[in-house]
């Protein structure tokens, strides 16, 4: 498909249209406005991308990667690849769904970008993206966009997963085994945090990273244990589990 040819006219049009959306919905929660034009008065491919991928809002179309790139090189003839769609959601906010991914809200191929919605951010941006350790419950939240950080559920809407459900947000541990302080703080929904409240160990992202009880892995397939086993033998194969502790990992 070839791109789409925009005049100037257009491109700051639908630019101010961007800026728009952005004052009344997104940057409350610190979602990142790129410039339009560098010092030099140049069109900055952020903004040539979002301007791109906006067009015809809110009924937005895919758009392939190619596609893309083909209308950055108009502006910027040496662009090997344009990356820009992926970083403008997950790391300035901004709502594009990406083909290939695990999402619930577009059914796209793999290479494939499309704007969602103008209205509500990223479901899994940060404000300000670094997460700072605190315990003001208030302020956390927001910098989590009032989300929960594992599925993305928006408080008080209906849950991503169970659309019957309202989202409730609830003070959940990142580490279990640790005290509920901050720094061992995210938020997550009623049906995270309950589903999975003393299992597992979880990232500022509400990624998990590891187990958090071992004797969860009694839960696991005949398979999985076998080869949960065969690890450790490899690793632990000299040591008697009936010593002292502090003498096997020292």
């Amino acid at each position: 498909m070839q791109p789409t040819s925009l005049t100037e006219e257009t491109i700051k049009h639908q630019y101010t249209l961007l800026c728009a959306s952005h004052e009344k919905f997104l940057k409350k929660f610190g979602v990142k406005l790129p410039k339009l034009q560098d010092t030099e008065g140049n069109f900055t491919k952020d903004a040539l991308v979002l301007v791109y991928l906006s067009l015809g809002y809110p009924k937005t179309k895919p758009v392939s990667k190619t596609e893309l790139t083909h209308f950055i090189r108009s502006f910027y003839p040496d662009t090997p690849d344009v990356q820009q769609a992926r970083h403008l959601g997950a790391q300035s906010g901004w709502w594009i769904v990406a083909g290939g991914r695990d999402n619930i809200v577009a059914s796209l191929r793999r290479g494939w970008y499309q704007l969602h919605t103008l209205e509500k951010p990223y479901p899994s941006f940060h404000l300000g993206h670094r997460i700072t350790e605190t315990a003001n419950w208030a302020l956390l939240k927001k910098q989590y966009g009032f989300r929960c950080a594992t599925c993305g559920s928006e408080e008080g809407e209906p849950h991503l997963h169970w659309p019957a459900t309202k989202t409730k947000i609830q003070i959940a541990h990142k580490d279990p085994n640790k005290p509920l302080v901050a720094g061992n703080i995210i938020p997550q929904c009623q049906k995270c945090n309950r589903a999975d409240r003393n299992r597992w160990v979880y990232d500022d992202k509400g990624r998990v990273i590891k187990l958090a009880d071992a004797n969860f892995v009694r839960n696991f397939d005949t398979m999985v244990r076998w080869k949960i086993y065969k690890i450790l033998c490899r690793e632990f194969r000299d040591k008697n589990p009936h010593k002292n502790e502090r003498e096997i990992f020292e």
